[in-house]
């Protein structure tokens, strides 16, 4: 009985484990890079059918500040990528999905970032979905406004969490200051109360010492 619950325990634990593996979570890009470093433009697309197989191909466009059109930029699809727009040639590596053409995540590197390269991407997922009968096609897309700084700053989150992170510090060593004075008292009372026990202890033994020796006095007289 025992084998059993522990087979079916570990059945269920499998089970978990793997749903949690196959998981996917559609975050945002990042907004802000910084001039002459890597930046990752975010995009994903979770495929709402995961017990339906799927195909997918990924395009990036880019529209470039102050620009009204967007221009081809990328596309990697079961070929592998292609880099379509000179400005961004030997800059940009795939970040997304490997090792398989069921597309989720449709991310990419952008090396040595410049100036230039503020303005508006997006991604598009071309998406086919393999039926038993028909093939379903669906297009998906992500807008990533990018902004390229020549020195990181730091976001107000960034400062709240800092100053939240100080505050329970000093919160905890409050705390911690507390903890030691109780402590103190308590000992130092418990040691009081020892003392005086002790000493009421000792004046009895010689109350009654002196007792008996007042009785022997008594006797022998």
């Amino acid at each position: 009985m025992a084998e059993s619950h522990l087979l079916l325990l570990s059945l269920l634990c499998s089970l978990f484990v793997y749903q949690c593996h196959g998981a996917c979570a559609e975050v945002d890009s990042d907004t802000e890079a910084v001039a002459g470093k890597g930046f990752k433009l975010g995009c994903i697309s979770c495929k709402r059918r995961s017990e339906v197989d799927g195909s997918a191909t990924v395009e990036w466009y880019f529209r470039p500040k102050g620009e009204a059109d967007f221009v081809h930029i990328y596309t990697y699809n079961e070929d592998g990528p292609t880099i379509v727009d000179d400005h961004f040639m030997d800059r940009v590596d795939w970040n997304g999905s490997k090792r398989s053409n069921d597309i989720q995540d449709g991310s990419i590197y952008v090396l040595n970032v410049t100036l230039n390269d503020t303005g508006t991407y997006q991604c598009f997922f071309h998406r086919i979905l393999f039926y038993a009968n028909y093939e379903y096609n669906t297009i998906v897309s992500k807008v990533v406004h990018l902004n390229v700084v020549r020195k990181a700053t730091r976001g107000t989150a960034s400062i709240v969490s800092e100053v939240m992170m100080y505050v329970s510090i000093i919160g905890l060593q409050v705390w911690l200051l507390i903890e030691m004075i109780y402590c103190y008292r308590k000992i130092s009372a418990a040691g009081e109360e020892a003392l005086r026990e002790a000493a009421n202890a000792e004046y009895l033994a010689i109350a009654s010492e002196s007792k008996d020796n007042c009785a022997g006095v008594q006797v022998g007289e």
